[in-house]
């Protein structure tokens, strides 16, 4: 194949990759605003001609306006108004500038679902009055309002209160413009009946038993007269509120153990500023195991378990009905804590078969108690794959009375722990059958040596009456020692005098005096072979 297609399909790619670079820039042209540039990212509108007139919106179907975490417009003369809805689809915008431009208006609800928003500034603009209430809901890190000519009134006290308790050293060079349309520094800026509002609450401290209900009171002050608000969170149980003027009060009922550390705010608002009083709600209530679980093995084998109660409940554990005497080897362990919330494990160092068995915690406050079971399996019995119904000894664990709180780790009892128990039992099974075993292997060996002993006793086999050819000497080393005469022989008239009976065959013999180390002067004369000569 020739190189000519492979480069043609090349340029092709290339070429279509080129056109849909042109298309996207001209759709990305088409959905920004004129006088505007646009990223993924970032609007920025910066030609003072045409400009813009509104505040910059991208067409549907165009650049995801979630993604759009920047908008900087400058130079634009003719952009005096943000409404409510202007600003609302950029919900990841984190930072908004405005500056040389002639922003006058911003509504009160203009950043309400802008939630992420933290740096803004409106340096040298036309913005004679600015509230609070615009930022209220904000976390931010940056407001900058330089340069505007801002009419010396209480709406804008609040920025001077920002001023004052801002903890950054970087303050701005603000200004108003009094009756005499003279520039006044905020920093001296004195109105009459405009101060912070204050909120005070009946009940500082809270506590209530769970199922009862509760009514809390709270009475607001300030000029201009501030606006009372409950805050309750995310607060579980049915609650309502009644305010008029400057008294509220808020009735909670049948109050539920998830409310229990939640925090109730009362808050006085005015144009200046805010204010709040705050409770912290304690609910009283009885404790309830939420989780137990069969044993896990990481570092240590663990039962894990989960207690809600109120005040602190107190933890004990039972293994097969008897109460667990804890030590160091087995013991209770508080991991995690959340408010009324306990998550731990009962610990339980090297376990064996002798810790297998049902497991029970208790969970006990002056409100009432819970208890729930578990069953655990950490190995089989020695020799034995698994044993469905294991016969556990009954003192492993022996009572105890002393109840383990749950914020103790690990009890000081003096007593023998269970672990060690099972040990020192097993201990003592291995040394009674070592002690067996070694007696009977004692008591046979000398059962075979007193046999061993008698029957050597009984037989010396050496030669009996005439058949006998060895004299009273050491008759052991003749190999004759080892033939038997028994009773059950042939006569020994047959063979000779000189033979010897081998079971039921007698057979004559005669011995080689070079075996038996015998002189010719121990030989008798009627052993000589016939013919022989015989010496002096």
């Amino acid at each position: 194949m020739s190189p000519w297609p492979r480069w043609h399909g090349s340029a092709m790619a290339r070429l279509w990759g080129l056109c849909w670079l042109v298309v996207g820039f001209w759709r990305a042209s088409l959905a920004c605003p004129m006088s505007c540039k646009c990223s993924a990212s970032r609007i920025w509108c910066t030609e003072p001609s045409p400009g813009i007139v509104a505040f910059p919106r991208l067409e549907p179907n165009s650049v995801d306006p979630e993604n759009i975490t920047e908008i900087f417009i400058a130079n634009q003369k003719r952009l005096e108004i943000i409404n409510e809805d202007d600003v609302e689809a950029y919900v990841g915008l984190r930072t908004l500038t405005i500056v040389d431009s002639g922003l006058k208006f911003v509504a009160y609800k203009a950043f309400l679902k802008n939630s992420n928003l933290q740096h803004v500034n409106f340096t040298r603009n036309k913005l004679t009055s600015l509230s609070r209430k615009h930022f209220r809901h904000l976390d931010l890190s940056d407001l900058i309002l330089a340069g505007n000519p801002f009419t010396c009134s209480c709406d804008i006290m609040w920025i001077k209160t920002l001023q004052e308790t801002k903890s950054s050293p970087d303050t701005q060079d603000l200004y108003c413009l009094n009756e005499s349309s003279k520039n006044t520094p905020l920093a001296n800026l004195q109105i009459p009946n405009c101060g912070l509002p204050s909120a005070r609450l009946a009940a500082p401290n809270l506590t209530v038993e769970e199922g009862n209900s509760v009514t809390l009171s709270c009475s607001v002050a300030g000029d201009p007269l501030p606006t009372l608000y409950w805050d309750v969170g995310n607060l579980v149980s049915k609650h309502m509120n009644e305010t008029s003027h400057t008294q509220g009060s808020l009735r909670i009922t049948n109050i539920s153990s998830d409310d229990s550390g939640k925090q109730i705010s009362c808050v006085a608002e005015n144009l200046v500023g805010e204010d709040e009083d705050s409770v912290n709600l304690t609910v009283h209530f009885a404790p309830t195991i939420t989780f137990l679980e069969s044993p896990t093995s990481d570092h240590h084998w663990c039962i894990p378990f989960t207690v809600r109660g109120n005040p602190k409940p107190t933890l004990q554990w039972f293994y097969n009905g008897a109460i667990l005497n804890e030590s160091k080897y087995i013991c209770t362990k508080i991991h995690v804590t959340n408010h009324t919330e306990y998550h731990g494990c009962l610990q339980l160092d090297n376990p064996t078969h002798m810790n297998n068995g049902d497991y029970t915690l208790m969970a006990k406050n002056e409100y009432g108690k819970d208890e729930r079971q578990v069953s655990a399996h950490f190995m089989g019995r020695p020799g034995i794959e698994y044993d469905p119904n294991p016969n556990y000894p009954e003192d492993l664990y022996e009572d105890w009375t002393a109840a383990t709180d749950i914020g103790d780790t690990t009890n000081k009892s003096n007593e023998i722990p269970s672990t060690d128990v099972a040990d020192q039992s097993s201990r003592e099974h291995l040394s009674v059958y070592a002690v067996v075993v070694i007696a009977s292997v004692v008591g046979f060996c000398l059962l075979v040596m007193l046999l061993l002993l008698k029957l050597a006793r009984h037989s010396k086999f050496g030669m009996k009456g005439p058949a006998s050819v060895i004299s009273n000497d050491d008759d052991s080393a003749s190999p004759l020692h080892h033939i038997s005469n028994g009773s059950n022989t042939p006569s020994s008239s047959e063979g000779g005098p000189d033979a010897v009976i081998i079971g039921m065959t007698k057979i004559p013999v005669i011995e080689n005096p070079q075996y038996f180390g015998i002189t010719n002067s121990q030989l008798k004369p009627d052993t000589w072979p016939r013919g022989s000569p015989k010496t002096a």
